[in-house]
């Protein structure tokens, strides 16, 4: 361990985040390697292991005989100060050798508000921010996840970005540097290159837009079995298999429905062989089964009972998050419930079926209290219920009724709990809805901060049963990360200018600082409510306009045009709306 992380460790909170050394992380000779990554999270220890994609693309990565791929995670507040003063740069947990000494810093944008943590680890490493300062061939930053689906406010930043799904694309550009290296390319010249690689941006390069890439079958990309086992508690701690990637549903709010498709599944069978094998070889007692909506997995009972064959009497649980209320079965229910209970969460989006049929959730009222039914007299006791409030077309009659289902929850369980003496705990959150691009409502205005505050407090006078409980995210971090979402590339200069004056890890809420954002926008010029508060028109050129998801734009204005008008959309294995998407297949995915 270097003699100044040694001496620092004592004096910061879980020293075990920045020490390495785990079960199962993947050392190599670096005599033998050719191209050497940084695969950068920028957020915690904690959050970042607990990241699958994380997972994934390190397997998928170590997999390559020339490539050794190593883990970066953005320090807490203490440990950047005690780095700071030491002078200890950014450094990898598999060698602890420097990040600006890597090849490749691959960094993973899952979420906007992770944006400034990215750059301040760029800072940590030594690096200047932009691009266009960094001269040499390596070290090569790249980006990959979600938010690259509008990559202008990080253009300025990023070397390269890799669109859609890693594990193909990833090492293709491992390959193509690899090869670059060997002929002594430039910088320049090697972007030139990497620009024809099938979902790459490069920005000032690709003049064309560029279509996302996609494992078209799940079941040939590799599972990771023999995952590092943490040295300290991370937030989800157990075995996570992915079920399948897309959604099958149609829901126009939701980014990663329209951006993950087509709707892909695994096998059952290679799923709960991996399963089984990932238990075994970690020793966890919990399996999560992962996907957009899990219950709309084909053969889930299936699923359930080849895993729970082997994890009954091993006191393993498994847990099914993103279940849907409109196909939560009795079945299923008894399948989860042979090993331990935990907690059933459900997002019914919106109180009302109008602002239901708005947003294309095909959740009814009573299909909803059904479930809650099956719940509560198998021996459930606590539900969460998910909202947001803010969605185009809502009226105080919508937000109302969120309360009023609520109350009918509750008199659901009082109908139907086995076991009353427990109590029941239901938890309703709400979130303000952010237009996101590549949706049905990427058009659509975000309401302001001071009329979503006003639904907040409406709400909260509305929810008055003692065993209901309501929080609510905030209103400034959601208006921020609505400017950040629909942002240009005037957004850069506003992200640098909140790292240079101590902006980082800006997910938490312990370092998020409004006023150095709204500082930030003056100093640039940039007024924030142009991108978070105005409606765009159809015919306006959209800054994500030069990444393309498969779905077609003219998909998303049919589909903006139908909420208008709440009438639904079918999920795609009732009948197929032509969004696109199937293309980038060949074809017949969707029908499977």
């Amino acid at each position: 361990m270097n003699e100044i992380l040694t001496r620092i460790l004592p004096r910061v909170q879980k020293p075990a985040r920045y020490t390495g050394g785990e079960v199962n992380q993947i050392i190599k000779d670096k005599a033998k390697i050719d191209v050497r990554v940084a695969l950068c999270f920028p957020d915690t220890y904690e959050i970042g292991m607990s990241n699958l994609g994380l997972r994934v693309l390190y397997d998928g990565a170590n997999r390559l005989d020339y490539v050794w791929c190593e883990r970066v995670f953005a320090p807490w507040g203490d440990m950047e100060s005690e780095m700071r003063a030491a002078a200890l740069p950014l450094f990898a947990l598999e060698s602890g050798d420097s990040v600006r000494d890597f090849d490749v810093i691959a960094i993973s944008l899952g979420y906007e508000m992770a944006y400034t943590a990215a750059l301040n680890m760029l800072d940590l490493a030594g690096l200047p921010l932009r691009s266009a300062e960094r001269d040499s061939l390596t070290p090569l930053v790249v980006a990959g996840g979600t938010c690259t689906y509008n990559p202008e406010p990080m253009a300025d930043f990023i070397d390269l970005f890799l669109i859609g799904e890693g594990e193909e694309l990833n090492n293709e550009v491992y390959a193509a540097l690899r090869d670059a290296k060997a002929r002594g390319l430039s910088k320049a010249e090697f972007l030139a290159e990497a620009a024809k690689i099938p979902g790459v941006y490069v920005p000032d390069i690709s003049t064309e837009t560029v279509t996302k890439r996609i494992i078209a079958n799940l079941d040939d990309a590799p599972i990771p079995v023999n995952a590092i086992i943490p040295s300290t508690e991370i937030v989800h701690d157990r075995v996570s298999l992915e079920l399948f990637r897309g959604c099958i549903r149609g829901c126009r709010f939701c980014q990663a429905g329209y951006a993950y498709r087509p709707a892909r599944e695994r096998s059952p069978e290679l799923l709960i062989e991996k399963g089984i094998a990932s238990l075994k070889a970690s020793g966890y007692d919990e399996a999560t089964l992962l996907s957009l909506s899990t219950s709309d997995y084909t053969r889930i009972l299936d699923l359930c009972d080849g895993l729970l064959e082997y994890a009954e009497g091993r006191n393993i649980s498994l847990s099914l998050p993103s279940l849907r209320a409109d196909n939560f079965s009795f079945e299923l229910m008894n399948r989860v419930q042979k090993t331990r209970k935990s907690g059933l969460t459900f997002a019914p989006e919106a109180g009302s079926q109008r602002l239901r049929d708005i947003i294309n959730k095909y959740v009814t009222e009573e299909e909803l209290l059904n479930t809650c039914r099956i719940a509560f007299a198998g021996g459930w006791s606590s539900v969460k219920l998910y909202f947001m409030l803010g969605l185009p077309g809502e009226t105080d009659e919508d937000v109302l009724a969120i309360a009023e289902l609520t109350n009918m929850v509750l008199y659901t369980w009082r109908q139907h709990a086995t076991n009353k003496n427990r109590g029941v705990r239901i938890a309703v959150s709400t979130s303000c809805f952010v237009p996101k691009p590549h949706t049905a409502f990427q058009w659509e205005p975000q309401v302001t901060q001071a009329e979503y505050m006003r639904r907040v407090t409406l709400l909260r006078e509305n929810m008055k049963a003692k065993n209901v409980t309501y929080s609510w995210h905030d209103a400034q971090t959601s208006f921020i990360e609505a400017v950040l979402a629909r942002g240009d590339r005037k957004i850069g200069a506003v992200i640098e200018a909140v790292v240079k004056n101590g902006g980082h890890l800006d997910a938490w809420g312990e370092y998020f600082d409004y006023s150095r954002w709204i500082a930030a926008f003056e100093k640039c010029g940039v007024d924030p409510t142009e991108y978070a508060n105005r409606a765009r028109s159809y015919d306006e050129v959209l800054p994500w306009s030069v990444v393309s998801t498969g779905v077609t734009t003219e998909f998303l204005k049919r589909e903006n045009e139908l909420a208008r008008q709440a009438i639904t959309t079918p999920d795609c294995r009732t009948q197929c709306s032509d969004c696109g998407a199937r293309t980038l297949c060949g074809g017949g995915v969707c029908d499977e």
